[in-house]
């Protein structure tokens, strides 16, 4: 079932590096490589920029930032590169690091190289190829919510995963901080939304729900599969906002990606994986099957899924700065303002609805 392996494409211009400095760095630190590589670029990349280097006795995958400004704490390759080897023995689906480079003068930049994990990974629309049928897409669904699920049950009293996170009023940091973010980010052509960040900041809860290892970014399209066994996930990337906080919190994030089947269709032009496909949950209902998974009460989810929300927005409107400054030519970002002024008037939707 090879034409679901996830394929890397032709280099962007404005992401190209210098090949020969990587791979003389590599050859220092990885056994084995032979020859030069052949670099492509895998597709998404509205963040950190993701690369396939194939030797001919090897794959690896390089993780680089962009080009440009950045937010204090984002883009940061080496703490992604540490937390996922911290979590490597704890969370099998973590690909294994195999070097990380702290030295500037090889790209310019920060970033790791990671094993390859040969597999399917699910973006905007299911391939037929992988022959699910509804009762398949739905245990698909599942599997996806039961792999978050047993990242949440992690044991983060062992002394190599304490650095991770700071734990206890994470909620609180992140109404603080994202809130902080947004502001930074905004753009003459943006709406404000000053009335939602006020929500948030209200209607935020007193204490965090528990203290565990959150992805921060759980999506399909951060999740292979086995091509063979479509059903089996293999591997979980993209940790790079991975820390200890609040696994609701965690849940409201992935939830902000979920277009399902009747959403508006503003909502399904933004979408990036099939969650609207025959089979797969509804928010609310892979919210209760969360809780029934966990035994956290979700009664009152609303909070976290305004959050979510809220956070995408930022993250949607950073990117969008970056274009409005020149900073990147990819032309997919141009539509990006509209999308956080829609993503703000969704919050407000569900808070004009809200019982908080």
């Amino acid at each position: 079932m090879t034409a679901t392996l996830d394929q890397a494409r032709s280099l962007r211009e404005e992401d190209a590096f210098d090949v020969a400095r990587v791979d003389a760095y590599l050859k220092q630190h990885i056994e084995g490589l032979h020859g030069v590589p052949a670099v492509a670029q895998f597709p998404g990349g509205a963040s950190n920029l993701t690369y396939l280097l194939t030797y001919p006795n090897r794959e690896l995958v390089l993780r680089r930032p962009p080009a440009g400004a950045k937010a204090k704490s984002a883009h940061d390759m080496l703490r992604e590169a540490q937390v996922m080897a911290a979590l490597k023995p704890h969370y099998p689906y973590v690909p294994a690091i195999l070097a990380a480079c702290d030295d500037t003068t090889v790209i310019g930049q920060h970033f790791y190289v990671m094993e390859r994990l040969r597999g399917s990974i699910l973006r905007r629309d299911l391939p037929a190829e992988l022959g699910l049928d509804t009762e398949g897409v739905r245990k698909l669904c599942l599997g996806f919510v039961d792999r978050l699920v047993e990242l949440h049950r992690v044991d983060t009293s062992n002394p190599e995963l304490q650095h991770i996170g700071k734990g206890d009023g994470y909620i609180a940091r992140q109404v603080s901080g994202w809130s902080d973010r947004w502001r930074q980010a905004l753009t003459e052509d943006t709406d404000p939304c000053e009335d939602v960040a006020a929500w948030l900041s209200e209607k935020q809860p007193a204490l965090d729900n528990a203290s565990c290892i959150i992805h921060n970014d759980y999506r399909f399209d951060n999740v292979v599969l086995d091509p063979l066994q479509p059903l089996r996930i293999i591997g979980v990337l993209d940790w790079e906002m991975a820390t200890i906080g609040d696994p609701l919190m965690d849940l409201g994030g992935s939830l902000a990606y979920w277009v399902q089947a009747d959403d508006d269709a503003t909502f399904q032009s933004f979408r990036r994986q099939p969650s609207n496909a025959p089979g797969m949950l509804t928010r609310r209902e892979a919210v209760d099957y969360y809780g029934s998974r966990t035994g956290r009460s979700v009664d009152n989810f609303d909070f976290y899924e305004v959050f979510g929300l809220f956070r995408l927005m930022v993250i949607i409107q950073q990117i969008y700065r970056r274009f409005v400054l020149g900073q990147t030519t990819n032309p997919q970002f141009a539509g990006f303002g509209h999308a956080a002024r829609y993503m703000g008037e969704r919050c407000r939707r569900i808070i004009a609805r809200s019982a908080l």
